[in-house]
């Protein structure tokens, strides 16, 4: 279980290269379907030789196929499976007043992952995280250089209330709000704009901030108290099939898994809750592998201290001794 973690972060890192790679394919088509290659400038045609070398083992005809991989995980079309951020169709409802129903088959399967799963977009998928961890790994290189940044905690809530008001202003204005807050969303796009465009939007300035307020205000603070689609996964999560469980016969209550939990939650206390995005980070570093998936619709009760920790040993362990 503890390489899963391994695996969660080869996952983000295949996601981000796909949103890099993406604007590139846009351009090629672009100049593919112009059959504009002498009018091309130099480092132009050169950019064209390579991604007609990528692409031509996989397809005959670039200007038409490459419209099967288009969008980002804001909404996506993958060879023909379109699939929409629950978020999006969400928000595009409260904007047009209507369900247009295409739009909402999109999201369908990333529900009924989230209804199993739980927020494992949050931790599997959304391309925003992988910053936001290495941006935690800088926040500790600064503790350990004596620059220690405040660790305030805001109520859980307020997120569900970033939601309902952007659900309230798409209704007012008939603009999707969040597509301007929303970091997977804001992530895609900006990537396109500097690629296709040569620049960044005001979104970059925005996602800089969230970084900025979570290095400086609170760890993972934008996806805790303020991201409205982490707000929506936890509701479509709360009562998933598959939770992390604490196998409390192995736990040594050595703190480590808590300690990892960029959401602040308390694996070794039992206390994981809707929050929890299944990332499986507390698994891979529990020494006593004390830490596994079960399916279940709840969370187990708190089940008390390890029965390897010097708690459990000092009060349990010595009536089995007095047994024997």
């Amino acid at each position: 279980m503890r390489h899963l973690n391994k695996l969660r972060l080869a996952t983000l890192a295949i996601i981000f290269a796909m949103l890099v790679l993406l604007p590139f394919l846009s351009i090629y088509q672009s100049y593919r379907a112009a059959y504009a290659y002498d009018l091309l400038a130099p480092a132009e045609q050169q950019f064209y030789d390579v991604m007609e070398w990528l692409s031509e083992p996989f397809t005959d005809d670039p200007a038409a196929d490459l419209d099967m991989l288009k969008g980002t995980t804001w909404s996506a079309n993958i060879f023909g499976l379109k699939l929409s951020d629950p978020l999006a169709v969400v928000g595009q409802m409260a904007a047009g007043g209507r369900v247009y129903a295409p739009f909402l088959l999109s999201a369908l399967i990333p529900i009924i992952l989230s209804v199993l799963l739980g927020r494992f977009f949050c931790g599997w998928i959304c391309p925003a995280t992988g910053l936001y961890e290495l941006n935690s790994a800088l926040s500790r290189w600064l503790r350990a250089l004596g620059l220690r940044s405040p660790a305030r905690h805001f109520d859980l809530r307020f997120k569900y209330g970033v939601l309902a008001v952007g659900l309230l202003l798409s209704m007012v204005t008939g603009s999707i709000f969040f597509a301007l807050i929303y970091p997977p969303a804001i992530i895609g796009r900006e990537l396109y704009y500097a690629i296709a465009l040569g620049g960044f939007g005001a979104g970059a300035v925005f996602f800089v901030l969230t970084l900025l307020f979570d290095l400086l205000v609170a760890r993972r603070g934008f996806c805790r108290y303020l991201c409205p689609g982490g707000a929506l996964y936890s509701l479509l999560g709360r009562y998933r099939l598959l939770r992390i469980a604490r196998k409390v016969e192995q736990c040594n209550d050595c703190t480590k898994c808590d300690v990892v939990c960029e959401f602040g939650l308390q694996p070794m206390r039992d206390g994981f809750g809707q929050e929890c995005n299944n990332c499986t980070a507390c698994m891979a570093v529990c020494p006593t592998d004390a830490l596994a998936f079960r399916f279940a619709v709840t969370d187990l009760p708190a089940q008390g201290a390890g029965h390897l920790g010097r708690t459990h040993l000092r009060h349990g362990a010595s009536p089995a001794e007095g047994e024997d």
